[in-house]
């Protein structure tokens, strides 16, 4: 597989990541119980933001000086593009959390324990599932237009069940789990397993905190799999692809305190995902007849969404209603 990363590259991403999540973990609490406020959630949105665009900004200046102006300024978009559209399409993803949290009645102290433990199994997820994405279309190239169509259908879909609302209470896999996990009805604080008398003996039961955890994960398995073909109409290159997704994923927490107050307000935002799924899956789908630009691609991408979020801020308020969480 043909990639710009050099094993120090890989090295440099890698600490670079190790060392923000260690800062998150250690540093601001993200191990403890702790109510994360909007002036540290936008904080840490910038800053997720700002260290992306260094990253892009770093991986030019590194190309230009060792590999040309031209594949510096290729990559570099390639770079911006993926991470625009991996944080775009990671909305909904942030949605679906507001959604369970709610549902479940997790207090908002006790939801940044799960989001960080959830934040880095998506990391060890979208790792496996790249690295095996770009083998595969290395070996078999159809499987490009195999994931352009199934993008096309999914933004079909997003945009005609763009107002339906989840049914959790009839979800079911949620009723499997609860029917094969021994589960008390209480939170035990952030534990996810506690033992409690049964019997004259002590039982393990699981919390739902811990039924919450294994959803956020089970909902990025279904997340990636929209996007991560998406960013393959983009670049194939594994360094990229895995780089933009990482770094998105990163502000994914921070994103996710950030809209929680203001989630009613960006009611047109899934038209403006689904379109952005079906031009990529379209592009896929062409990629052998018509070669788009990534710039091009960046364009339509960042004008669909920030459309969406403008006039989806220019409708009236709905309703406010109650969150539990």
């Amino acid at each position: 597989m043909e990639t710009i990363g050099t094993w120090w590259m890989w090295a440099g991403f890698f600490a670079i990541v190790l060392v923000m999540l260690a800062i998150d973990l250690f540093v601001v609490g993200g191990g403890k119980q702790h109510r994360v406020g909007l002036r540290e959630a936008a904080t840490w949105s910038a800053i997720w933001v700002a260290l992306a665009m260094l990253f892009a900004g770093a991986l030019w200046l590194h190309l230009d000086t060792s590999a040309g102006r031209e594949l510096a300024n290729q990559k570099a978009l390639e770079f911006i593009t993926g991470y625009l559209i991996e944080k775009s399409l990671a909305v909904d993803n942030v949605f679906v959390w507001m959604m369970l949290f709610s549902f479940f009645a997790i207090p908002l102290e006790l939801q940044k324990r799960v989001l960080v433990l959830g934040v880095l199994g998506a990391i060890v997820l979208r790792t496996v599932m790249i690295f095996a994405g770009v083998w595969l279309i290395a070996q078999f190239h159809w499987l490009l237009y195999v994931f352009g169509a199934f993008l096309l259908a999914t933004g079909v879909k997003m945009w005609w069940f763009a107002d339906q609302q989840s049914d959790l209470a009839n979800n079911r896999l949620i009723k499997w789990l609860r029917r094969h996990l021994r589960m008390t009805e209480q939170l035990h604080g952030e534990r996810f397993f506690v033992r409690l008398p049964e019997g004259g003996r002590l039982v393990r039961y699981a919390t739902p905190l811990f039924l919450v955890l294994l959803l956020v994960e089970f909902s990025d398995v279904i997340f990636a799999v929209d996007s991560i073909p998406a960013i393959f109409a983009i670049t194939t290159d594994p360094f990229i692809v895995l780089t933009s997704n990482v770094f998105a994923i990163l502000g994914l927490r921070a994103m996710y305190f950030l809209l929680a107050d203001m989630a009613n307000r960006f009611t047109l935002l899934k038209y403006g995902l689904a379109i952005v799924l079906v031009f990529i899956g379209a592009k896929m789908l062409l990629i052998d007849l018509i070669k788009i630009p990534v710039g091009i691609s960046l364009g339509v991408v960042a004008l669909v969404i920030g459309t969406s979020v403008v006039l989806s801020l220019r409708r009236p308020a709905p309703p406010a209603t109650h969150n539990e969480a």
